[in-house]
């Protein structure tokens, strides 16, 4: 194919190409389709593999000259990276000129330009030259006892109080039948019978808990409580109610004890399983933190060591991603609070630069991971889709099958994969030297560097 390409520019790591396809080429590969389909069509009226070529070009002539100038076009993208020997960073642009009508009626000539970035040339750092600290903090036993305490406390039970004179106390557990009414009348979803309620637990609305403390077994209270304004029932909004409770019984919570029993209830075979249960969850939570605190000084460490142009396009794509955001986050209030006060301009230049470091870092960690042969297994992927697909509950198959179909997603899944290997690589190759910290210090969220992006 006599396919013509000429560099428009090469500015920094962007290139412009110009392709030009002859129409006869076109038109050549046209006519060989056509003779390539015409044996194996059916067309009513002709014996099967004797339709004429021009009643063949009349039916599907526009088509299949679609097809080709979409080949051609995958072919020219392709011809122009192998013959210059280009790295792209991102799907090459292909823009079209002239008229494409034109063009799928064989009259005029395919020509189109192809815009790109390439990668930067760079020599990423020696991962053995890095030097880290690694704060670590272990659980102490008095940690182990208030994780318990809790557990025992989560799981307390309710006694019905005894004696002369009973009346509920904040935190007590009232059994009570209840029928809410608005101006005298009863209205839906305001009655209950043997509801279970824990005075000060803030189960029912403002008000509702705090009418029953000192309330007796066995009597009536009329509860007069105001909805909020933001209450979920568009109905009730602001409404005053009154409720007319009948007070059945009044129970006093019994803390369950640390015990074999407990442990037992639970589900795990003794009270020292439990402890040990216990402890590695707490180790678990602080080897995570620990984890993300060492990933972070790393990332810190490679963002400061390098320094090469960055593929401009690929920075255009990810500070959009994160201006999306950020705008997102402005029209739901959920800005944080360092950000409210300045404006557009500023705060666009601030993610501009988390933009650029995270670029900058991408393409560090994918270097050091190319130079190493860090891969993905299909396993692994497939683990990751599981695990993202159980979040969708009763979803969860639809879900996976979504990702074993969309390579798009699953390279949105592959990517924290690997940069997770990369980073434990080159973790493994640094001088890394662990620091005890108290746990207040591992658990405190640090000061984000400038351009700290996740």
């Amino acid at each position: 194919m006599s396919m013509q390409i000429v560099e428009k520019s090469g500015e920094g790591l962007s290139r412009v190409y110009g392709v030009t396809v002859p129409a006869k080429d076109l038109t050549d590969k046209l006519e060989a389709r056509i003779a390539e389909i015409t044996p194996t069509l059916n067309i009513k009226g002709f014996r099967p593999g004797k339709v004429p070529t021009a009643h063949v070009r009349r039916l599907y002539g526009k088509a299949l000259m679609s097809e080709v100038v979409e080949q051609t076009l995958n072919e020219g993208t392709q011809k122009v990276l192998e013959d210059n020997k280009l790295r792209p960073a991102g799907d090459p642009d292909l823009k079209p000129e002239g008229d494409m009508q034109q063009v799928i009626d064989g009259k005029a000539d395919l020509a189109y330009e192809i815009a790109l970035d390439v990668m930067p040339e760079f020599e990423p750092i020696d991962p053995a030259t890095l030097s880290l600290t690694r704060p670590v903090y272990e659980p102490a036993d008095a940690e182990v006892d208030e994780a318990l305490a809790e557990l025992a406390k989560q799981n307390r039970t309710y006694e019905p109080r005894t004696g002369k004179t009973v009346k509920a106390k904040d935190g007590d557990m009232v059994v009570i039948d209840f029928l809410g009414k608005l101006d005298g009348v009863a209205f839906e979803g305001g009655a209950a019978t043997d509801a279970e309620l824990v005075l000060g637990s803030g189960q029912f609305i403002p008000g509702f808990e705090d009418q029953l403390v000192g309330a007796k077994p066995d009597s009536d209270v009329e509860v007069k409580v105001t909805f909020p304004e933001d209450y979920q029932a568009e109905t009730l909004k602001g409404k005053e109610a009154v409720f007319e409770v009948k007070v059945k019984e009044v129970k006093a919570p019994v803390d369950a004890e640390a015990n074999d029993a407990l442990a037992e209830r639970l589900g795990v075979e003794s009270l020292e399983k439990l402890r040990e249960l216990l402890k590695t969850n707490l180790e678990q939570q602080y080897a995570g933190a620990t984890r993300f605190k060492l990933k972070r000084a790393l990332l810190d460490q490679l963002d400061t060591q390098h320094d090469f142009p960055l593929p401009p396009k690929m920075v255009e794509a990810e500070f959009a991603s994160i201006w999306t955001q950020v705008q997102q986050d402005k029209a739901n209030g959920s800005l944080p609070a360092e950000d409210l006060e300045k404006d557009d301009t500023t705060l666009e230049g601030e993610y501009r630069k988390i933009a650029e470091r995270r670029v900058r870092l991408g393409l560090v960690l994918a270097e050091i991971g190319r130079a190493n042969n860090v891969q993905v297994t299909d396993q692994e992927l497939a683990e990751a889709m599981r695990q993202e697909a159980m979040r969708y509950g009763p979803q969860a198959q639809q879900v996976f099958d979504l990702f074993r179909q969309n390579a798009n997603a699953q390279a949105q899944l592959r990517a924290p994969i690997f940069e997770d290997k990369v980073v434990d690589l080159i973790v493994g190759k640094a001088k890394v030297e662990d620091q005890k910290v108290s746990k207040e210090d591992l658990l405190k969220d640090d000061d984000l560097p400038e351009g700290y992006g996740g």
